[in-house]
């Protein structure tokens, strides 16, 4: 099976532009959902996934990287995009991290934009590691992303 790697940059990418843009439609100081979803740490694959009933309608992959929670991409079923799935995902995971006392690196860009909306998530980011993701108004120089994306893979192995 070949994997088309500018295709998937290209999904991921409308992806992000789809839930950033959900972000900015409605006021995140509510971080509520017009469901009941729950929101369960499967560990054993290394994800958040949000659930509606038994229907998985969202997710956020991460990993553990030197002591530091690494949250690498946000997913929501386009079924229920616009709902502010995304933004309850995101805010429960970072509720549940705090309480754990770890600290994240950002390679989502949409975690990364929720963080920059609601401010008092900023004390979770690592200041040595922050991620590509971590301040999204600031647009990196020319070869700083593969720098960052380079660190993270090294940081895998």
């Amino acid at each position: 099976m070949t994997i088309n790697l500018e295709a998937e940059a290209a999904t991921r990418e409308e992806n992000n532009a789809v839930l950033i843009a959900a972000l900015n439609e409605t006021s995140l100081s509510e971080v509520e959902s017009s469901w009941e979803l729950d929101v369960i740490n499967d560990a054993e694959r290394g994800r958040w996934i949000a659930a509606l009933g038994a229907e998985a309608i969202a997710e956020l992959p991460y990993r553990f990287v030197g002591g530091r929670v690494v949250l690498l991409t946000t997913w929501v079923d386009p079924a229920y995009r616009r709902n502010r799935v995304a933004t309850e995902l995101i805010a429960r995971v970072l509720d549940e991290i705090r309480e754990s006392g770890k600290k994240i690196t950002v390679i989502c860009p949409v975690v990364g934009e929720f963080i920059a909306r609601n401010p008092e998530y900023l004390d979770l980011i690592d200041k040595v590691h922050p991620g590509a993701g971590a301040y999204p108004q600031h647009e990196p120089a020319e070869g700083d992303h593969d720098e960052e994306l380079t660190a993270f893979e090294n940081d895998m192995t």
